[in-house]
């Protein structure tokens, strides 16, 4: 008997929709590749996939991998149908084409910055006539991307990662609305049994005193990010100097910060020269790297576990997938109010639901909102910078400051143990819960939920389509975007 037929919402295999993922390898390491990986996962039991798999200079460019077997073991079906065509880049119309005639998928699905699918939108009408496409969309920041309106508008149905991107679609399709069922929200999900609370676990002592060293520590800040400019490793490193300055010597010895990441990266910095110019030397017990490179799942969650909350300043984040993990893990998060990240904070409108946004409020950076959940310390941004290049004139770099970064690391480590601890879990249990299924297997049911709406829904795009243009159907900006701004700097300017 077919051990698929346990699983719920099984279909068989010769029974399943096909879906082409534009996306990293599933098979890599990259945030992408682990969240591509993590969706088809949890719905090979119900769709079928081919992965065109990106990979900067791919060493198996030009193969195609049949990896169905390895997924059956792992998710326990005998029937999945998984295969990953490894490509080096983003793929282009030629091999799209050919996919769309060997392959015959009922959709394309594709994820990560509009930007790098270009070639792609631009034969969507071709793709159309065919399947639909499916965007799993982010948009880091504000103003609303107005650039991004005729990618939204090409794509069949639009998956928010966070609730701020899913806002910003809407608003910027405002004029090309979508039906309700194209627009929805799915926040990123993890393994729970990969990422968990460990103790009295004798490797993982090990492994934390081959890390940490002998000496017992008080206060453990972990960071598990790419060493790249938006991500102000610096910052967090000065931050942290800041904090250690207002404790005596002999306490803040017993503080680390463990960082995980590439020592120096050119898309970054030289973080040991940093290192050095804040402490006075390379070496300082107080900051450590790693050194372990890639690791898999069981050591990444040991590194979560040996620290008492994971730190970041980003002033653009999507989401914040460490913050998820180390919120699995049981463990508290100090990070920006920006982006994704507000979601895992879980802040609270005035009747204490798990606030949304709006075209009026689109997002929380100003702190109309400051009661979030026990798990996270908040830090709200000090300065709003207009970035941008051609292609994306604008885009709001919001970031904290060094000394708000000091004092929320203060506010962390003058908590008891017990108490970072309760509050970690209660992070975890949240985080797992439905409603915030930050977990693979919700994310996968609701993958299910809504596909099968748009397969029941959808309709091929016809060859030709004639437009008229006037003003009328012309769409302008002459509304301008609210600015969202703080209470506090609303009553300040009004008393000058």
């Amino acid at each position: 008997k077919n051990k698929g037929y346990m699983k719920e919402g099984y279909i068989p295999r010769d029974q399943r929709k096909k879906i082409l993922f534009l996306s990293d390898d599933i098979r890599l390491h990259s945030g992408v590749g682990c969240q591509s990986r993590n969706i088809v996962l949890n719905t090979a039991h119900r769709y079928n996939w081919v992965n065109l798999g990106a990979a900067i200079k791919h060493p198996e460019a030009g193969q195609a991998f049949d990896i169905s077997a390895d997924i059956n073991n792992r998710i326990g079906i005998n029937d999945s149908n998984i295969k990953v065509i490894p490509f080096d880049g983003y793929g282009n119309p030629e091999i799209l084409r050919q996919l769309l005639v060997q392959e015959k998928p009922d959709a394309v699905m594709h994820f990560t910055d509009p930007r790098y699918w270009e070639w792609l939108y631009r034969m969507e009408n071709e793709i159309r006539q065919q399947c639909p496409i499916i965007f799993y969309t982010i948009w880091d920041d504000l103003p609303y991307p107005m650039w991004n309106r005729k990618y939204y508008r090409s794509d069949d149905m639009l998956l928010g990662i966070s609730k701020q991107s899913t806002n910003i679609v809407k608003n910027v399709l405002k004029e090309y609305p979508k039906e309700d069922w194209a627009v929805k929200y799915i926040p990123h999900g993890i393994d729970e049994k990969q990422f968990f609370p460990v103790a009295n676990d004798f490797e993982f002592e090990a492994f934390k005193e081959k890390v940490l060293g002998e000496d017992e520590k008080d206060f453990v800040v972990f960071w598990n990010s790419r060493n790249i400019r938006r991500k102000n490793t610096s910052d967090l490193i000065l931050s942290w100097k800041v904090f250690l300055d207002q404790l005596p010597k002999e306490k803040a010895d017993k503080c680390t910060l463990l960082l995980h990441t590439d020592p120096i990266d050119p898309n970054g910095t030289d973080l040991p020269a940093v290192i050095e110019t804040f402490f006075g030397t390379s070496t300082t017990p107080n900051v450590k790297f790693t050194n372990q490179g890639k690791v898999d799942d069981k050591h990444m969650n040991y590194f979560y576990n040996m620290s008492d909350a994971h730190m970041f300043m980003t002033d653009n984040e999507g989401w914040g997938l460490g913050l998820t993990e180390s919120l699995t893990a049981g463990r508290m998060i100090i990070a920006p109010v920006q982006g994704g990240m507000q979601d895992q904070m879980r802040f609270e409108d005035e009747n204490g639901d798990w606030i949304d946004f709006s075209t009026e409020h689109p997002s929380n950076v100003d702190g109309k909102y400051k009661k979030c959940g026990k798990w996270a310390i908040p830090m709200f941004p000090k300065t709003r910078s207009v970035k941008g290049s051609p292609p994306t004139p604008y885009i709001f770099a919001s970031q904290v400051s060094v000394e708000d970064g000091a004092i929320a690391l203060m506010k962390a480590y003058k908590m008891d143990p017990e108490e970072r601890q309760e509050r970690g879990l209660a992070g975890r249990k949240w985080a797992i819960s439905k409603e915030a299924g930050f977990t693979a297997k919700i994310m996968g049911e609701r993958f299910i939920e809504n596909l099968d709406i748009l397969f029941q829904k959808w309709k091929p795009r016809k060859r030709f389509e004639l437009i008229k243009i006037n003003k009328e159907n012309t769409p302008s900006n002459e509304q301008p975007m609210p600015i969202s701004l703080s209470p506090e700097f609303i009553k300040e300017i009004q008393s000058i």
